[in-house]
């Protein structure tokens, strides 16, 4: 039943675009005896992430005009005790919002910098954090000729503010920066805004890892370490394959942590979830960006099995029950209960789906290491080879007791994965 106003009984959570992992809060917040209200910030819901399911929120307001004071009229009576970002594009807002509603935030102030990816590397610079040589411009040929001046290739070009690997390309040489430039400006980005900059980077050699953080007050707990297992494509695309969880004893965990604690001090992010992208070069760990909200990687029961908790979970006690929170987890690193990996499956296959071949997907559902298996195209859809992350064809959740059940069955999965969908060319 719709809430009409806080009655002093229950606390309330308010959730500004609760797409894709976003969907992991209204459960995570009432599990600890909390109402949850939804910000809906554009008129349509985003056709290009998983839309919020509203159903599990107490009210949904629509806010596509951007007047926050009218918003925070709206939301008052409730006496909200938070505001968190349901995915990347939702971090102003809900950073604007926290504010001018007086709940625990981490402000306006670098709330540019912690979405901006310019911004975000020139705040650590500021800071004397280990990061990437960089240049930003509305030009191609800016791009370029920046690249070509440094004369050390690999470099990066991305777009200033997507997710999820949305348009980023490692060039190799001049010609590939500019084509990769102009391929930025002529695409929107994830959340279906227009790229007006192209940022380009020097290269980060070495591994990837994801480190994802919960704070309450600025007091930190890492809640996972993934290690990314990919390869790049001709195109200068990453393909995802294997997410590795690190075990948390792992000295390797101990030094990202500790970088990624200089991170979060460099943009001021004292409340809430981090998601964090780091390589770890042959100088140490460096930022490849933040986002101050829930991992894509977000599983409440995979993770709950596998690491004894969730980042949703955790974020919801931050919040609401800030002292044990910091008397639980402050400044410390989970604990691997089991080996697990997220597999991103790739594919080969070009043409338009015809069915998808139920048996085979229970077959793969059947292995004893499969927690959950999404397959992400349906009959009409297209379907072209891997290029990146948001072109992978099924997601596996996978977790055993020890390592050689899981290979056995990741292999096995391998060993399916094309025959999952038929296809017409």
């Amino acid at each position: 039943m719709p809430v009409t106003q806080n009655t002093g009984n229950r606390p309330t959570a308010v959730v500004v675009d609760g797409y894709s992992a976003g969907n992991f809060y209204p459960r995570a917040f009432a599990e600890l005896g909390a109402d949850v209200l939804h910000v809906q910030s554009t008129t349509d819901l985003m056709p290009t992430l998983s839309p919020p399911r509203l159903s599990e929120y107490a009210l949904n307001v629509v806010c596509a005009d951007g007047d926050m004071e009218s918003l925070v009229q709206r939301l008052k009576p409730y006496a909200p005790v938070c505001v968190v970002a349901g995915q990347d594009g939702a971090v102003t807002m809900a950073d604007h919002l926290g504010e001018a509603l007086g709940v625990p935030s981490n402000g306006t102030l670098l709330t540019q910098a912690r979405r901006d990816k310019y911004e975000m590397i020139e705040a650590l610079r500021r800071a004397g954090v280990r990061c990437a040589d960089q240049f930003k411009s509305a030009d191609p040929r800016a791009i370029a000729a920046w690249a070509a001046e440094r004369d050390s290739y690999p470099v990066v070009v991305k777009p200033l503010s997507s997710a999820a690997s949305d348009g980023v390309s490692i060039c190799k040489n001049a010609e590939d920066v500019r084509r990769a430039a102009e391929d930025v400006l002529a695409t929107p980005d994830i959340f279906g805004k227009q790229n007006r900059e192209i940022l380009v980077q020097s290269y980060l050699s070495g591994t990837e890892y994801i480190v994802d953080t919960v704070s309450a007050d600025g007091v930190r707990y890492t809640c996972d370490v993934w290690q990314y297992e990919k390869s790049l494509l001709p195109n200068g695309k990453n393909i995802y394959n294997r997410d590795l969880l690190v075990d948390g004893s792992d000295e390797l965990v101990a030094e990202l942590t500790a970088y990624v604690d200089e991170v979060l001090a460099a943009l001021d992010v004292r409340w809430g979830p981090a998601h964090a992208e780091v390589i770890m070069t042959p100088d140490g760990p460096a930022l490849v960006e933040i986002g101050t909200r829930l991992s894509g990687h977000i599983d409440a029961d995979f993770n709950n099995a596998c690491l004894g908790h969730n980042q949703a979970g955790l974020t919801a006690l931050a919040y609401l029950q800030p002292e044990a929170f910091q008397k639980q987890y402050g400044h410390k690193t989970y604990s691997r209960r089991r080996p697990a990996v997220i597999y991103e499956a790739p594919t080969t296959l070009n043409g338009t789906v015809t069915a998808v071949d139920e048996d085979i997907v229970a077959e793969i559902r059947a292995l004893d290491s499969v927690h959950d298996v999404t397959v992400k195209l349906k009959p009409g859809d297209r379907i072209t080879p891997t290029v990146g992350l948001l072109t992978s064809v099924l997601r596996v959740l996978m977790s055993a007791p020890d390592e050689h059940q899981l290979t056995a069955d990741y292999e096995k999965v391998r060993s399916l994965k094309e025959s999952v969908y038929h296809v017409a060319e």
